[in-house]
């Protein structure tokens, strides 16, 4: 059978994992509202491609926090991947290091740290990292991940208690008894009374964490520090005052309050705020190379995958997660150039915004154009009138003058729930 796209792995992943295991990486939290939301929030956008423009040469080169990668789509944090395929995070890592991406290992992993960095030796990786109770747990998982070479600390801050995942409580999920996780073998052992949660003793995680263990982490380490599950303008603009190197824009794929904003709707008014002063990266729904286009084009300097990435170790280990990685950067190249790129360095835009000027993605800024945006949080009725006035296909649209083939992070238009939004090349 040939893959195709990345629903083809969706369907044999679902057809071949136990019931058990495809219910853990399919669940959302309660009734999966935002979880379902942040695959129909990219459908609702619209891009406007201009023709007759020379895309003969495509560059999708990105730079993360100063190193390049290939292309500007990474893997998410997602545990448990020996679940999936019997090498797990190895295959995972050994794939991202041969297409020069970004690989975000969870703390819940089912090999090892020191495990990962001595299959792939080479690979660019960050490590994400929870709050625990005993803070010396974190401690020294961090000290561990920075001798070994990481090279960002990835903070998940949505989970100060574990999201209500429905099938997970059916299913009586519980990891098989070969399986560990394995950066805290021998930790627990004597806690084997202690109910177990995703592989722990419940409790573990820490439900008082705050913007000063921000500064705890700083005390602790030189690492850049990430911070990923912000939804509002009001936090992201507390991570840059806390001194964070860059934010996660992230529902944790609707596993966490079911009810939340999808993530690509939540991303425009924190590129907004942060204003280019830290780097802005989008996970959560993307399952096309239009879909990567729209979130660079909304000001994301790279987006991450989770289940994708995990439906292809299913299908055939590090080969299925390189086929997943190579099927997206293919589509979205094809997405760039049919969108309608030019070589020009200039990225305009035509309304009320900022121009950016630049060569390179890692040279430009994103200043989306949100003249309504803090009306519409708090008036229902303005948001009506602004659908009469300014019907899909107008409302909100940007004019954009792109540049090189790269350039497609000064992309930006504001976005209006339930709105259809145009993204305009010009």
């Amino acid at each position: 059978m040939a893959m195709v796209c990345l629903t083809d792995f969706e369907e044999y992943a679902k057809e071949h994992l136990s019931k058990a295991t495809w219910d853990y990486y399919a669940a959302g939290a309660d009734e999966c509202c935002t979880r379902d939301d942040n695959l129909l929030a990219y459908k609702r956008i619209r891009l406007r491609p201009r023709v007759l423009r020379d895309v003969s040469v495509s560059d999708t080169r990105t730079t993360l926090q100063g190193t390049e990668m290939s292309f500007p789509i990474g893997i998410a944090p997602t545990a448990f991947h020996c679940l999936a395929w019997q090498e797990g995070e190895i295959a995972t890592a050994r794939a991202t290091e041969a297409l020069n991406t970004c690989y975000i290992t969870s703390t819940y992993s089912t090999c090892s740290v020191e495990e990962i960095v001595a299959a792939a030796p080479n690979g660019y990786r960050w490590f994400q990292l929870y709050m625990y109770r005993d803070r010396k747990l974190s401690e020294q998982l961090v000290h561990r991940v920075e001798a070994l070479g990481y090279k960002a600390l990835v903070f998940t801050v949505d989970v100060p208690y574990t999201g209500k995942r429905r099938n997970d409580i059916r299913n009586q999920f519980r990891l098989p008894p070969h399986l560990k996780v394995k950066n805290f073998e021998g930790v627990f052992q004597q806690e084997t009374s202690v109910p177990e949660e995703y592989g722990i003793p419940a409790n573990t995680l820490d439900p008082s964490i705050s913007w000063k263990d921000i500064y705890w982490l700083q005390s602790i380490t030189h690492l850049p520090i990430i911070v990923k599950g912000i939804l509002t303008k009001e936090d992201a603009e507390l991570a840059v005052e806390h001194g964070v190197q860059g934010i996660i824009v992230s529902n944790h794929g609707g596993r966490q309050l079911d009810g939340g904003p999808a993530s690509i709707d939540a991303l425009v008014e924190i590129v907004d705020v942060v204003a280019g002063r830290i780097e802005i990266y989008v996970d959560g729904g993307i399952r096309t190379g239009s879909d990567v286009l729209k979130a660079l084009a909304l000001g994301a300097k790279c987006v991450f995958i989770g289940r994708p990435a995990v439906w292809g170790l299913a299908y055939k280990g590090e080969e299925g997660v390189r086929e997943v990685l190579q099927i997206l950067n293919d589509e979205f190249r094809l997405s760039m150039a049919l969108a309608g790129n030019l070589t020009s360095a200039t990225t305009a835009l035509t309304l009320q915004g900022t121009m950016s000027r630049g060569t390179k993605p890692s040279d430009l800024h994103c200043y989306p154009f949100t003249v309504f945006s803090h009306l519409f949080d708090t008036v229902f009725l303005l948001q009506w009138l602004y659908f009469v006035f300014y019907p899909p296909g107008q409302a909100g649209m940007i004019a954009v003058q792109a540049g090189s083939a790269a350039d497609y992070l000064a992309w930006a238009a504001d976005i209006t729930p339930g709105i259809p939004q145009d993204l305009q090349f010009s």
